[in-house]
């Protein structure tokens, strides 16, 4: 005998989460089972100070330009730009320009 599994489909428009944030980022999050999709858009400017997750972490740069600084190392922010971060990787930015991230949080092991 086959089992039949139903799986739910959902669907959503950036324009339509609910914003979380401050003056300095929108940010909208879309959560799911296993982690969250994330959409930030980020002012010019605006710095983001040294930190890091407990969470491992993918982000894509839609729009804009900066300098992402981790393990000492400068890397320039633009579009197409994809970074890892597994947990615990220390990191900071500075924005140049008006930027649009995309990430993708896994949620915590254990």
């Amino acid at each position: 005998m086959t089992a039949i599994i139903q799986a739910e489909t959902a669907h959503f428009l950036w324009d339509e989460v609910a914003r979380i944030g401050d003056d300095t980022a929108d940010r909208r999050v879309i959560a799911g089972s296993a982690g969250d999709l994330k959409r930030v858009a980020v002012k010019a400017g605006t710095v983001a100070g040294r930190h890091s997750h407990d969470f491992e972490q993918f982000f894509m740069v839609l729009e804009g330009t900066g300098t992402l600084t981790c393990t000492g190392e400068d890397i320039a922010l633009r579009p197409g730009l994809v970074v890892h971060f597994a947990p615990g990787a220390w990191h900071s930015a500075v924005f140049e320009t008006d930027t649009v991230l995309v990430e993708v949080n896994f949620r915590k092991a254990g």
